[in-house]
């Protein structure tokens, strides 16, 4: 997921990985990503369409400019590469995997990270592609909890 967000951002021109290269990533290639979007595979259909359209267009107006959020990535973890929300989303995810006893971050763990800052880019395209981000925070928190009680 993370190779693909990688090219994504090479070769849109992006200097650095945003949010929403990674939600690319996840919807390619995470099945329990897709599954946890209420409206089901229309919905992520149009969303993976709408993503498309970054390459034509749409994400022209990101070009060059560095993804601002609300989230703020905690001192000395910015990676080379990577806008600072998504060193954030990352951060979180990791975070959100051990508080449920996880070893290791998965793609719903990142997913929530971004349903979480509510100013970065992933969360733009989810909203711009039609996507009620208040029932997906309450289908990524009932899965947590499922996760953790087992």
């Amino acid at each position: 997921m993370i190779a693909g967000a990688r090219r994504r951002a090479v070769r849109d021109g992006d200097a650095q990985i945003d949010t929403a290269h990674l939600l690319h990533g996840l919807l390619e290639s995470d099945p329990e990503v897709r599954e946890v979007f209420p409206g089901g595979t229309p919905q992520v259909i149009r969303l993976l369409g709408y993503l498309v359209q970054r390459v034509i267009g749409y994400g022209l107006r990101w070009s060059g400019t560095v993804e601002v959020s609300g989230a703020a990535a905690p001192a000395g973890s910015g990676l080379a590469g990577w806008s600072p929300a998504a060193t954030a989303a990352l951060d979180a995810a990791v975070r959100r995997a051990a508080s449920r006893g996880g070893s290791r971050a998965g793609g719903l763990d990142l997913l929530a990270a971004f349903v979480r800052d509510r100013e970065c880019r992933a969360v733009e395209v989810l909203r711009c592609a039609g996507v009620a981000v208040e029932p997906l925070v309450t289908a990524l928190a009932v899965e947590a909890c499922q996760q953790s009680t087992g």
